[in-house]
């Protein structure tokens, strides 16, 4: 089984005009919404293996401050320029190329693609836009990143920030 969460990066600042999109840093809220949610997968007794973050400061940022508080090595965040600004099938390409020694992964990104490639995952609708910072996470009943598919996907749970204060 292969287990996979899927989490918006957490809220950004646009205080900056002079800073690109990419370069767009989190905001108070954002850097409180963060290590929230990795104490909120900590209490779940959650191990990563994997964590695969956008190239933006503001998903790295989310990712950092989640590994911090599962005692998740900073250095081993992989970053993958090509989930900035993607579409499903390139974040889906992300996930099936994981290595099959990862059982558990986490991937921060953006939406709405991060939500559309939620909504193509998982076998229980979703009716809702992740938020800043909210995590899905699904089980995929096989034994490869490749065979990851709806049709072998089991939804666990969806966290929000407002659920975890």
């Amino acid at each position: 089984m292969k287990t996979l969460y899927l989490m918006r990066h957490a809220k950004s600042s646009w205080s900056f005009d002079d800073l690109t999109d990419e370069q767009r840093p989190l905001n108070d809220r954002g850097r409180d919404d963060a290590p929230r949610m990795g104490q909120a997968l900590a209490k779940r007794n959650i191990k990563l293996d994997l964590i695969i973050s956008s190239g933006a400061v503001r998903a790295m940022t989310t990712a950092a401050l989640v590994a911090k508080e599962l005692d998740y090595p900073h250095e081993r965040i992989e970053v993958r320029p090509e989930i900035y600004h993607a579409e499903v099938p390139t974040l889906l390409e992300v996930v099936r190329s994981c290595p099959d020694t990862a059982q558990s992964v986490l991937m921060v990104g953006h939406n709405s693609t991060i939500s559309e490639f939620v909504q193509l995952l998982s076998p229980d609708a979703i009716n809702e836009e992740l938020p800043t910072a909210g995590i899905v996470c699904l089980h995929f009943h096989t034994e490869t990143w490749a065979g990851v598919d709806q049709a072998n996907s089991e939804f666990y749970f969806f966290d929000r920030p407002k659920d975890n204060h």
